[in-house]
């Protein structure tokens, strides 16, 4: 009998609700669903009450271990290091939800 170890990819996100407005971080295995999720405001919550829908950053992880660790971290940056990160992949803040 052979091990198999099937890997999805997980995302690691950050949803604004304007250019430079309020930031959300969240991690996923189904980006397209989740952003899809936030922009209906189907998920109640921070992102429903903030109006926060705009998917401004993500990075893909091989194992959702490393996307939940590196999520963990994110939330813990000040909102320079964050708003840094983004201005270095999207700097005109687009939402990148079009694009997946």
């Amino acid at each position: 009998m052979t091990n198999c170890y099937w890997t999805m990819p997980s995302y690691v996100y950050i949803l604004a609700s304007k250019y430079n407005g309020t930031l959300y971080v969240g991690v996923t295995s189904d980006l397209i669903r989740r952003v899809w999720e936030h922009k209906e405001g189907i998920v109640p919550g921070f992102t429903k009450r903030y109006g926060v829908k705009q998917l401004v950053y993500f990075e893909v992880h091989q194992e959702i271990g490393h996307a939940i660790h590196r999520e963990k971290r994110m939330k813990k940056w000040s909102r320079a290091m964050k708003t840094r990160l983004i201005e270095k992949e999207n700097p005109k803040w687009i939402d990148l939800y079009q694009t997946l």
